[in-house]
């Protein structure tokens, strides 16, 4: 997942309208318009970087003469403390920047370390953390990105670009091998997910040969003959109230990606600060 241009500034504009609004106030009243500053932002928890770049593009947003320096490559494991970014500029520009960039360098910061959790939690055993779409909305390509960065690996962007048959869609289409149909008739060059909760659910997902199988909320013994049963002739995901404490068991039974939807609804912020 790249974070494009495009995006990165627009995401970015609309975070600083909602902050700055018509004008940081207490800047600019107690700070001089010629004085320039020097500022470090600084990890203050061990994690995982990620945001860099998006932290710079608060900072060029606000004031093109800003300069900035990131010191550590997205993707790193850091120590707490650890300075991750170095600023000069303008005072005003530099202050009134701040808290936009590390609140969005925080929350990523915290993905990618909470991501990363989750990856180390299944080390060796073959599977991959797969991210989901419950992200903060307006910022999903923030929150995929992030998870790159904790060596997680990105589900479908929305809901156009590759088709995820859940248990609701099964029972208004009537079932799994018309459902199938259906979305195959509509857009045969996107990839297709059948969710099965039950292994009569996996044998008809195989037998319409569909590119992954997810299989939701099973216990471990269940998604092993799941996974026995579709015998490499699809990729099989599990999903649903996954936890680390269950995770390397449900790693265990052989399924190729987790699907973990706490690496970004519920990732803890990463405590980051600028001091000048």
């Amino acid at each position: 997942m790249e974070l494009t241009v495009d995006a990165l500034d627009a995401l970015v504009a609309l975070a600083l309208q909602e902050d700055v609004g018509d004008g940081d106030v207490t800047t600019e009243a107690t700070v001089p318009a010629d004085r320039r500053c020097v500022a470090v932002i600084t990890a203050k928890a061990s994690g995982v970087v990620a945001g860099t770049q998006v932290a710079q593009a608060v900072f060029r947003a606000v004031d093109p003469d800003v300069h900035v320096e990131i010191l550590v490559a997205d993707g790193t494991s850091v120590a707490a403390p650890f300075d991750l970014i170095t600023i000069e500029g303008p005072a005003r520009s530099v202050l009134t920047g701040e808290r936009t960039a590390l609140n969005l360098l925080g929350r990523m910061c915290g993905v990618a370390t909470a991501t990363r959790t989750y990856v180390d939690a299944v080390a060796g055993t073959g599977a991959h953390i797969l991210d989901t779409r419950k992200t903060m909305p307006g910022m999903r390509a923030l929150d995929k990105y992030a998870v790159v960065c904790g060596g997680g690996v990105n589900h479908r962007m929305g809901l156009y670009d590759a088709f995820l048959i859940k248990d609701n869609h099964l029972r208004v289409a009537g079932g799994v091998s018309r459902a199938v149909a259906l979305v195959r008739a509509a857009h045969p060059d996107l990839p297709v997910t059948v969710e099965a909760e039950t292994l009569d659910q996996v044998r008809d997902a195989v037998d319409c040969s569909v590119e992954r199988i997810m299989v939701d909320n099973m216990p471990t013994d269940l998604m092993r003959q799941a996974v026995a049963l579709v015998g490499g002739r699809a990729e099989v995901e599990a999903s649903g109230g996954i936890t680390l404490d269950t995770i390397r068991a449900v790693a265990l039974t052989g399924v190729d990606v987790i699907s973990v939807g706490a690496i970004t609804h519920s990732a803890k912020w990463l405590d980051v600060s600028m001091e000048v």
